[in-house]
Order: C-alpha cells, then sequence, then structure tokens
C-alpha cells in the first residue's frame, strides 16, 4: 500500500508539470470517457523539444542507407547460384562446401555480385566471411532457409578473434551465480560473431587489450567545427578530396575530470562516479563518427551530416583512415538454429546470425531469424539499414538485433517474439543508431548498455509487458553494461512514441511505473503512453513530454527526415 501511494504521488507531480507545459493526461469526465481516452490517447500539438530552439534534440534523420536519403536498392550483379556448385536444397545433407565454392568464385568476379540461394533448406556448417564490397547474399524469400545444427563453439577458432580470446582469460571475464552454482568463463561468441560474417580482411575489429593498439592513420587535424552544424574547419587538407568516408575522433586526455566527459554527461554530481574506461587509455578515441567529404572550400569542408559535438581542441578532434566495405546486403532468407540449451547469460554457445563489422552504406533486409543466441550483431559500420528482421524461436536469446560501436545505423520493422537477454540495445560506442516502427512481444527491454552511447533514438515502438507485480512496476528502460563503462547511456538519447501495452485491464484508478536507468544522462521522453496510466522514474535531468499521450506525428525519424528534406 505504501508504494502504491508513493507510486499515485509521483504521477501526480508528472501530472502538475505537465500542466505547465499546457498539457493534460488525465482526461475530465466520468470514468468511462477516461478509458476511452485511455485507448485512444492523442497529442493534438507538437511537442515543445520539436518548436523550441532549447532544450537541443539531435537530428537523426541522417540515420540509414545513404543517410537516409534513398529508399533500399534492389540487389544487382552478376548472379552466382549456389545449386550451381554443389548445394542442394532439401536433402537432409550438408551444403557447406558448395556454397563455399559459390563464395569462391563471387569474390573472384570484378564487379557487383549475388550469390544466390533458391527456395528450400540448406544445411550449413562453416563461417560465410564477407570479406569485399559490393557483394550481396540474397535468398527467395523467407521459404530459404539457412539451417546451422552447430554452434559457433565447435569451430575452429578464427585467428581475428585472439585478442578476445586474450581479453577473456587475462580479465578472469566469468559468468558469477552462486545461487544457481554457475562459476564459468564468459563465451568467446556472447557478443561477437555470426555464421554470415561481413569484415575487412585483416582488420582489427573491435578494440580490447592496449598491446594491440595502433595509431590511427591521421588525415587532418578538426580545428573549426560546432555540434549540429555540417561545415568543419580543418588545418590541412592534403590528404583530404570530396567524396571520401572518413571517421572523425574526438579523445579524453584530460583524465578523470577531462571536458570531454562534461560534454558527455552534464553535470556529474547528479549522479554516482563515471566508470575508469572513460579515462584509462587516452590513446584511444572516446567519441567517434563516421561522415563523408562533400565539398571543400579552402580548408573547409561540408559534410553528410552534422558535427556530433563541438570540435575542441581539448579533445583533439582529428579525421582518420577507416577501412571498410561499401554496397554490402543479406536479404530475403530465413537462418534457423536448433533449440540448443541455455546455460546463462554470457554462457552462450554461438548460435549466432549475421556478424557485420566495417560495413558502410550496406542493408539487410527480409530476414527471419529462429532460436538464435544473437540475431545481428554489428561493430564499426555506418549508414546501414537493418529492415524487416523477425526473431523468433523458443530459445532464449542474448541479443535479437545489436547496434555496437556503430553510427547512423537504422532498424525498421524489427519484430521480436522470442524472450532476449537484450531484446534492443544500443551497446558500447553506439551514437546517432534509431530503432523504428518496432515490436517487442515478450519481456521488453530497450536497453541503453553504457560504454559511452548517446545521441540514440528509439522510435514508435510497441511493446507488451508480461504481467506486473503488487507494486505494478517494470524496468522497460534497461541499462545494461559493465560498471567500468557507466553511466547507462550520455545526454540526447531519445524515446519517442513509445506503446506500453499491459496485460492487465486497463484502470484508472491506479498507475504503472516504468523505470529507466537511475543514470541515463538527460533523456528525452515523449509520447510514453498505452492502454494503462503510466508514470516515469527516469534520470538524471530528464525532459518529459506528452507523458499518456500518442505524439501527432508517429515517427520523430520522419518528422526530421522530411522537415530536412524539405
Amino acid at each position: 500500500m505504501k508504494s502504491y501511494f508513493k507510486s499515485l504521488s509521483l504521477f501526480f507531480v508528472i501530472l502538475l508539470a505537465a500542466s505547465v507545459l499546457g498539457e493534460a493526461p488525465v482526461p475530465e469526465g466520468d470514468s468511462s470517457e477516461k478509458l476511452e481516452r485511455l485507448r485512444l490517447p492523442h497529442a493534438t500539438s507538437l511537442p515543445r523539444i520539436l518548436t523550441d530552439s532549447a532544450p537541443y534534440l539531435p537530428d537523426f534523420s541522417y540515420a540509414g542507407y545513404k543517410n537516409g536519403n534513398t529508399s533500399l536498392p534492389s540487389v544487382d550483379g552478376k548472379i552466382f547460384n549456389v545449386t550451381d556448385y554443389g548445394a542442394i536444397a532439401d536433402d537432409e545433407r550438408d551444403d557447406t562446401k558448395g556454397v563455399l565454392k559459390a563464395l569462391k568464385a563471387a569474390k573472384a568476379f570484378d564487379g557487383p555480385v549475388v550469390v544466390k540461394f533458391p527456395t528450400g533448406r540448406f544445411i550449413l556448417s562453416e563461417i560465410l566471411y564477407i570479406d569485399r564490397s559490393d557483394f550481396a547474399i540474397q535468398g527467395d524469400g523467407t521459404e530459404t532457409i539457412l539451417f546451422y545444427p552447430r554452434p559457433m563453439r565447435l569451430l575452429k577458432t578464427p585467428p581475428h578473434m585472439t585478442e578476445l580470446s586474450e581479453y577473456l582469460i587475462l580479465n578472469d571475464k566469468r559468468q558469477r551465480e552462486p545461487a544457481n552454482n554457475i562459476d564459468l568463463p564468459f563465451s568467446l561468441y556472447a557478443w561477437t560473431g555470426g555464421y554470415l560474417w561481413a569484415r575487412v580482411p585483416g582488420a582489427r575489429g573491435k578494440a580490447y587489450l592496449k598491446e594491440y593498439d595502433r595509431p590511427s592513420e591521421v588525415l587532418a587535424n578538426v580545428i573549426g567545427g560546432v555540434r549540429g552544424e555540417l561545415s568543419v574547419q580543418v588545418d590541412d587538407v592534403r590528404h583530404l578530396k570530396v567524396g571520401d568516408v572518413v571517421k572523425l575522433e574526438w579523445y579524453n586526455v584530460q583524465g578523470e575530470n577531462g571536458s570531454l566527459l562534461t560534454e558527455l554527461y552534464g553535470d556529474r554530481t547528479r549522479f554516482s562516479a563515471i566508470g575508469s574506461h572513460h579515462w584509462t587509455n587516452p590513446k584511444r578515441a572516446l567519441v567517434t563518427q563516421v561522415t563523408k567529404i562533400l565539398s571543400l572550400d579552402g580548408n573547409h569542408l561540408q559534410l553528410a551530416d552534422p558535427l556530433l559535438i563541438d570540435a575542441n581542441s581539448d579533445w583533439e578532434p582529428k579525421f582518420v583512415k577507416w577501412e571498410h566495405l561499401k554496397n554490402i546486403s543479406l536479404s530475403d532468407f530465413t537462418i534457423e538454429f536448433p533449440n540448443g540449451v541455455y546455460i546463462a547469460h554470457h554462457l552462450e554457445e554461438g548460435y549466432n546470425g549475421i556478424y557485420l563489422e566495417g560495413v558502410y552504406d550496406g542493408f539487410i533486409r527480409n530476414i527471419h531469424i529462429i532460436n538464435a543466441d544473437s540475431g545481428i550483431l554489428t561493430d564499426d559500420i555506418a549508414n546501414v539499414t537493418l529492415q524487416d528482421i523477425t526473431t523468433s524461436g523458443a530459445h532464449r536469446a542474448h541479443y535479437t538485433v545489436h547496434m555496437g560501436s556503430v553510427y547512423n545505423v537504422l532498424a525498421k520493422r524489427v519484430r521480436v517474439e522470442n524472450t532476449a537477454e537484450h531484446p534492443l540495445s544500443f551497446n558500447t560506442y553506439a551514437v546517432k543508431g534509431v530503432y523504428k516502427d518496432c515490436e517487442v512481444l515478450s519481456h521488453p527491454v530497450l536497453d541503453q548498455h553504457s560504454g559511452a552511447n548517446h545521441q540514440n533514438l528509439f522510435d514508435n515502438i510497441r511493446v507488451h509487458l508480461p504481467l506486473l507485480g503488487e507494486d505494478r512496476s517494470y524496468s522497460l528502460f534497461g541499462g545494461g553494461g559493465a560498471s567500468y563503462w557507466k553511466p547507462s547511456h550520455g545526454r540526447f538519447s531519445t524515446l519517442y512514441n513509445i506503446e506500453v501495452i499491459t496485460q492487465e485491464a486497463p484502470s484508472t484508478d491506479s498507475v504503472v511505473i516504468l523505470k529507466g536507468p537511475f543514470d541515463g544522462v538527460q533523456g528525452r521522453l515523449i509520447g510514453i503512453h498505452g492502454n494503462s496510466f503510466f508514470n516515469l522514474e527516469y534520470g538524471p535531468d530528464p525532459h518529459i513530454e506528452q507523458i499518456n499521450q500518442k505524439p501527432l506525428r508517429a515517427s520523430l525519424y520522419d518528422f526530421q527526415l522530411a522537415r530536412r528534406q524539405k
């Protein structure tokens, strides 16, 4: 009873704040009118954050393939059909050798290629590497099934996984659950790798150990530029040209109290200490942005998307060379795994579907993934669209669709039918990522996973909660990740038009508390609504508008894109 009155009092605090903003989340009238309004709450005006110059809201409309400026293309190129190289659908025999022959032939061709799988079930047992640009793998719809009966744990460990293996051993990374008698080392494939794996040949991939670090190839130092603007100034343009895709890096060289940390997290007295990984390696970039140079005028550059943060000289911003693949696509098939045994978090055996590393201007489209430990994993990619993805199956997953160290990635129409530890996740270094028009049907968590992730967007998301406990609360806005990478997220991460469906009957007599990370800094929460009245516990310093109302515009991404293109 005490928790109920606490919840109710918190709700009226937000109600009072909404009244100050000219909003009224609780309708007038009798109970039947209230319940009708509860079913169809709808704001009659744009939220203030879309009409005023302050507070700051990032422009998320540059996320996705070609910065959102064009629809996904049809798959084009010389076709290499796997059945021409010995793979036979539906014969219950392993097809790996034939598929690898088709892959090898396609890689040898000079020009865009498509490795084609017809309708049917193909059994595979090795990683299919995509390691050149202008490369597609395409099925004939989700009736094309790539079935992997073995976990990656049983494969020979790829040499490019050596650093991660050493890191896990050196840091004694173990899953410890005394109540379940579990004290076991982390799996090598808990958050890395996939049976369809796009990567730059010889590239390092994700960084873990200092001894593997090498200096970035600096192209120019950035000496001027303002957050949100498209133009920057550099000290030297000799190594830059129009059309270059480059990485912009910022460094925290000032230590534990560096001003870059204030830029990321604001007033640090408002939450607990920042994790040590933010300053223990000052030679490794803490914030990155991948962008294209559209024009050069003297030492002034016009970029394809707005500057992420200011070009403050204290943060040593610089353009560096970025090795990457272009025009990679995977589309129109199902990836299926057996329903493997689930032991515990971080002990996944490696039933991983797709892993993208070092990809620019690519896409994944119309994919169904069944019984995966992780459906789609991503690191060091930019301007990629993940569209029309369904994950399902009885097996409990770690990740469904995951955004690691990404920039301007759009995940559109992701449907999560299975239970997962992190159903939709912004992970370490994720910036300007967008989940849009997605639905999570089982134990939803909108996860922001620490590690300097910031300025990301959950947009037009529907979630279905399990039955609630007596306190009628649910931790929807998760904040995972290790303590050395806390807080859960940096400034300006945004949740817009989140529809929350509870299993309990709608009620105007009590409030459901939706909990967020206590250290999620300066979030923007707009239009959190559903079939109950909701109160939010999120902090510190969130900007909250139109709670218990559906926004006038369903998608912030679409609104910003239309405004930009207009």
